[in-house]
């Protein structure tokens, strides 16, 4: 690999030494070697679980010729002659160019599909105790939010608190505020009210009006552990409409229904189908609707851990699960006029059944 650990999760689980700069590394028949610039290598030698730190400069001084400053490919083709090895797996991420550099000097490279370290679908119970940590962060900070609510008042068509209208940048701020002083990183927080969470990804921006739904979507990075958590909530502030409440209420019998189904050896496209078939059951149909689509129209889950989106999915591709991994559970129903509702829990699946990690209360009115 050539990357930076703090963005690529496959190096930081393999070395456990957080990076800003890309760096290489190299494993070889069981060994792991990284290769450092002069300002890591001490902090490496401390800090990398690796089996051997190499020093770039010492590397570069090797190979270099004529006075010709070396370039990556040439220290990394030096090391992988020290190792008598003329053949490549690298993760589909590899830079081109340096896959080309490598080929040039007749070191023969293949890419490999993700999972690059197939491993890492199955979290260890550090793995798991450190989602679990950063859960339960984000079931907190979303009981933050509300008790903003239920602290501001209706003033017509604003939701007022602290004698300002309650936008959703502002109760995004005490949400990841709340996150910011536990060490949880919160990039692109989803608050979004009305017909702004009928697009799921949408982050919320302007107002946040009485009556209507307001989704809570929040899934932050832990600086301690560098795993990220997932959660999702939907409420109202004020009273909730029938069709709000049918809606809301449907979608958290699925999710809960969805969970229920979770367990080793069971295909996650099942759960995913059981849980349309459920909402079409209850009227709740699926497709494009004056332009745009409506109902439920995304994955019922996904693989969390040290990336936000990683294996497994829980969709309609088939995907057994296995005991130990960690998926979400988040169906939603969308509709332009009533509201969007997603409801998201994060899951450890066991033996015979799944593991719910930290607990947020499921409220569907906020006085």
């Amino acid at each position: 690999m050539i990357a930076d650990s703090e963005s690529d999760a496959n190096l930081f689980w393999a070395t456990k030494f957080l990076v800003p700069d890309p760096v290489i590394f190299i494993e070889h028949r069981g060994k792991r070697y990284l290769v450092l610039n002069d300002l890591e290598v001490d902090r490496g030698k401390k800090e990398a679980q690796v089996d051997k730190i190499l020093a770039y400069s010492e590397i570069e001084k090797r190979v270099g010729k004529n006075g010709k400053r070396p370039v990556y490919a040439d220290v990394i083709a030096q090391v992988l002659r020290d190792l008598k090895a003329k053949e490549v797996w690298v993760p589909s991420t590899f830079p081109f160019l340096q896959a080309e550099n490598l080929r040039k000097r007749k070191i023969k490279v293949t890419a490999k599909n993700d999972p690059f370290y197939e491993e890492r679908v199955l979290k260890t119970q550090a793995e798991k105790r450190a989602i679990e940590q950063t859960q339960t962060h984000i079931g907190k900070a979303i009981e933050q939010g509300y008790k903003v609510l239920r602290e501001s008042k209706i003033k017509g068509s604003r939701i007022v608190w602290r004698g300002e209208t309650l936008t959703s940048e502002r109760l995004k701020a005490v949400v990841n505020l709340y996150l910011m002083e536990r060490n949880c990183l919160a990039k692109h927080t989803i608050i979004a009210g009305g017909n702004q969470a009928v697009d799921p990804h949408c982050l919320g921006e302007g107002p946040l009006k009485p009556n209507q739904t307001i989704v809570f979507d929040v899934f932050p990075r832990s600086m301690d552990t560098q795993y990220f958590g997932d959660m999702s909530r939907t409420v109202v502030k004020g009273k909730a409409s029938e069709k709000i409440r049918r809606l809301w209420h449907t979608v958290k019998e699925a999710q809960e229904g969805g969970i229920r189904m979770v367990r080793a050896g069971i295909n996650g496209q099942d759960i995913h189908q059981w849980i349309q078939k459920y909402l079409e059951e209850k009227g709740y149909k699926t497709g494009r609707q004056n332009g745009r689509m409506q109902g439920f129209f995304h994955g019922t889950g996904h693989g969390v851990g040290l990336d936000i989106h990683e294996a497994p999915r829980v969709s309609r591709i088939p995907e057994v699960l296995r005991e130990g991994m960690v998926i979400t559970i988040e169906p939603g129903l969308y509709y332009y006029g009533v509201g969007g509702v997603r409801i998201e829990d994060v899951v450890y699946v066991r033996k015979n059944k799944g593991e719910v990690l930290a607990k947020c209360p499921k409220i569907l009115e906020i006085d």
